[in-house]
């Protein structure tokens, strides 16, 4: 007979829901599991989040090196060794995972490599991987098994010249030309990267503005800071046709009445995900889904008591930091500590340059909603600190109630957008208000003080505009 552990939680999936959920409850004392197929940080650690940022990171500075007469320096015969900007990025990637190990140990959860399926309410068996065949008895399961890329159908992805972002975190040598199909952040933050680097970048985008969830001042005003630094957009297009040689890829992108054929060395495509289910349920296991996603109550909670979702594979936003939220949230709940919450309101970042955050309604969204509301803006033209560092493009952008001052939302477009939307996020869990956000003192010089004087603005008080 095959051997069972029992446990008070199993967690499929070990990516930023799986992880945090799981030694959320080593924390609180229970005995935990965490499976996961590939190595512990999920997509977000290992083929995401972190190792993009390194690779942008690196085509930032190089920029910046590139300009440096801008402040006073000289810099002759600026280059890159491509393989290294990898090297690095995967070995910031590799660093972070054995982070989560080391964490995972610390709080005393079972890691396991491995695939994971649901086999019965209470009942978790090891389909593939070292323990393959074993059988894990649970009080609890936590699904948190994200999702993948989706891809084109009919398309061979090569990961050289057809790709998703995974296949291009792994390539060796830099394209010369590249057309990205899908302008969200995930085909923005490729197009900034690529393009730093010299690649020739197109991107195609189906809908009428690139970062489609953004608020559209914002996205216009990226569009244009990235056509000036040499990215081609067709947006409002679709591809089809796709023909790959020997060593380039053809497309067909139609505007409208107009086609043109574009060619590339490379294809990566950015069309966004689908749920990760393969293999998670056996056949028995009946889960309430809506478009491959799990459906949860506001306690996490399936259809079937005892097992959970979190992340990604219970829909969007599709973001990181949102899935760990979920899924402490999802823990603290099933182990009576706290009441759990769903999320409402998050922030969302794009970490091309200038960079791009948001929380909240968009104008657009305000409007379609027939709120009464008020917009504040500051220019990044007008910091003091951002045109000492040179980095002024851009501006805050405040939204909130005319009578109330209660924040709608926030959008950032300039040098330090993602770590400056925090202050309006805790702003709005706090129900603070916009004079209240005027009426903090915030040092100077300092980025942040744009965050002040937007709100500042919405009544007409900012000082430096």
């Amino acid at each position: 007979m095959a051997e069972t552990t029992e446990y008070d939680l199993i967690v499929i999936g070990g990516g930023p829901a799986g992880y945090a959920g799981a030694i959320r409850a080593g924390q609180l004392g229970k005995k935990v599991a965490c499976i996961e197929l590939e190595r512990a940080g999920g997509t977000c650690l290992n083929w995401g989040c972190i190792p993009t940022k390194a690779l942008l990171k690196s085509a930032e500075l190089y920029q910046k090196i590139k300009k440096a007469e801008v402040y006073g320096l000289s810099a002759k015969e600026v280059s890159f060794d491509f393989p290294k900007v990898m090297e690095r990025s995967r070995g910031v990637a590799s660093q972070m995972a054995k982070g989560i190990e080391f964490l995972f140990k610390k709080n005393k959860v079972d890691y396991i490599v491995g695939k994971g399926q649901v086999s019965a309410p209470g009942m978790v068996s090891i389909m593939d991987g070292p323990q393959k065949g074993k059988f894990l008895k649970t009080k609890n399961i936590l699904i948190a098994t994200g999702c993948k890329m989706r891809r084109i159908p009919d398309l061979e992805y090569d990961g050289t010249k057809v790709m998703t972002s995974r296949e291009a975190l792994a390539i060796k040598d830099l394209p010369k030309s590249v057309v990205i199909v899908g302008a969200g952040a995930i085909g923005i933050e490729f197009a900034y990267f690529f393009n730093a680097f010299g690649s020739a970048v197109t991107v195609v985008e189906v809908l009428p503005q690139i970062l489609p969830v953004e608020d559209e001042e914002v996205s216009k005003t990226l569009q244009r800071s990235l056509e000036k630094q040499g990215i081609v957009f067709r947006l409002g297009a679709k591809c089809d046709n796709y023909r790959v040689g020997e060593n380039h890829v053809k497309v067909t992108v139609t505007q409208g009445d107009k086609s043109e054929e574009l060619e590339a060395n490379a294809l990566l495509s950015a069309i966004g995900v689908t749920a990760n289910l393969d293999g998670v349920l056996a056949p028995n296991v009946k889960l309430d889904l809506d478009r491959n996603y799990l459906k949860v109550g506001e306690d996490y909670q399936t259809n079937v008591k005892g097992i959970y979702g979190a992340g990604d594979i219970i829909g969007p936003p599709w973001l990181a930091h949102v899935a760990t939220f979920e899924a402490v949230s999802a823990v603290n709940g099933m182990f009576g500590h706290g009441k759990p919450k769903r999320v409402r309101t998050f922030p969302g970042c794009t970490y091309c340059q200038p960079q791009v955050s948001s929380i909240g309604l968009t104008e657009k969204a305000a409007k379609e909603k027939k709120l009464d509301y008020k917009v504040g803006k500051f220019p990044f033209t007008a910091s003091g600190k951002a045109v000492a560092s040179a980095e002024s493009d851009g501006f805050v952008k405040v939204i909130s109630d005319a009578k109330t001052g209660e924040i709608f939302g926030a959008h950032i477009i300039g040098s330090e957008a993602t770590e400056l939307i925090a202050e309006y996020g805790l702003a709005i869990e706090l129900e603070a208000t916009i004079e209240e956000i005027h009426q903090t003192i915030h040092a100077h010089p300092t980025l942040s003080e744009a965050v002040m004087e937007a709100a500042a603005a919405t009544m007409g008080e900012a000082i430096h505009i």
